[in-house]
């Protein structure tokens, strides 16, 4: 109940600055996000980096990262053998009871706990039963979580499992997956997915009573070509995927540019949401992870400016009456 109260009262806050005229603008949204939210370091580090300039982020959650080595080969992705993964699985019970910690003083803290499915696998051509299957197994596996490592739960878990998780983000950004997949996560619940890609910054629209986000294409590099504003796309172009330790500080600032480059012009212009997705993996020696630590702090502090969660974004977009009732699209 607290939270929620919590929740309408920041709503209102971010609708206008606090020394607001009726003629203002309203306040710029940056949504930070974190796929995977596995590795307990990066969990600690971006909770501090959240907490030390006033932001709320949001972590889509692999559930591999909650399930023991027992609990793995009991798991069977859509099509797929038992017991396999994308991205792995827990390696022990103390990293498991560690990061629920994590997960659970997060959400404590403000942030958005959302779900990025189990085992990262390409769902495009799965059909609406095998995103119901996957999504079963999201929840299931959260439910039982402290249980599996002997560990009583919090009060509160059950609830935040049953009624706090409200977005989903598809492995791959598998937007092409289509009505199959929103109707599976209207019935599972979920309230918003964030899985498309757009142009550029663009508003969410309503798709089946889901709220659909997407990734934009920012300019990038010398040449400003365009690329999804996401630390795995610019890993690829930086350095064609291959970890690159002695550029570090060449992509940091490269990637610090584009990222400040397009919060500026939304800040100056229509005050579109800038939306910048990230993994839980330092990828060419933590240069991403430093261009994103730069721009929180530079930003985030702003009066006009309001870095939050999903969860905490749509209801601001709602009252500001630019939320279409549209059929999505991507690129």
């Amino acid at each position: 109940m607290f939270r929620s109260f919590f929740q309408a009262s920041l709503a209102v806050s971010l609708l206008i600055p606090a020394s607001a005229t009726a003629s203002d603008r309203p306040k710029q949204l940056v949504m930070i996000s974190f796929d995977g939210a596995h590795d307990n370091a990066l969990w600690q580090k971006s909770r501090e980096m959240a907490a030390k300039n006033g932001a709320h982020f949001t972590y889509f959650l692999s559930c591999t990262f909650l399930m023991s080595q027992t609990a793995k080969k009991a798991y069977q992705a859509p099509h797929q053998k038992p017991g396999r993964s994308n991205v792995g699985f827990a390696q022990s019970d103390d990293e498991i009871r560690d990061r629920l910690g994590n997960i659970w003083h997060a959400h404590l803290e403000g942030h958005d706990i959302s779900s990025h499915a189990c085992g990262h696998f390409d769902g495009r051509q799965w059909s609406e039963a095998d995103w119901s299957r996957e999504y079963a197994t999201f929840h299931s596996t959260l439910r039982n979580a402290w249980k599996g490592v002997d560990l009583a739960e919090p009060e509160g878990w059950q609830d935040l499992v049953d009624h706090g998780i409200h977005g989903f983000r598809a492995p791959y950004l598998s937007a092409t997956a289509g009505s199959d997949m929103i109707s599976a996560e209207k019935k599972a619940g979920f309230t918003y997915d964030a899985s498309l890609v757009t142009k550029g910054p663009a508003m969410p629209v309503e798709e089946n009573g889901i709220i659909r986000f997407g990734l934009p294409l920012i300019p990038e590099g010398p040449r400003e070509k365009p690329v999804i504003g996401m630390d795995y796309n610019l890993f690829v172009r930086h350095s064609k995927g291959e970890e690159d330790r002695a550029d570090t500080r060449e992509f940091e600032d490269r990637a610090y540019v584009a990222f400040k480059e397009a919060f500026d012009k939304q800040y100056a212009g229509s005050r579109i949401p800038l939306q910048l997705g990230f993994h839980f993996v330092e990828m060419n020696g933590g240069a991403y992870w430093r261009a994103l630590d730069r721009l929180v702090s530079d930003v985030c502090h702003r009066q006009d400016v309001a870095c939050v969660s999903y969860s905490e974004a749509i209801p601001v977009i709602k009252a500001r009456g630019k939320l279409q009732q549209t059929q999505a699209s991507g690129l």
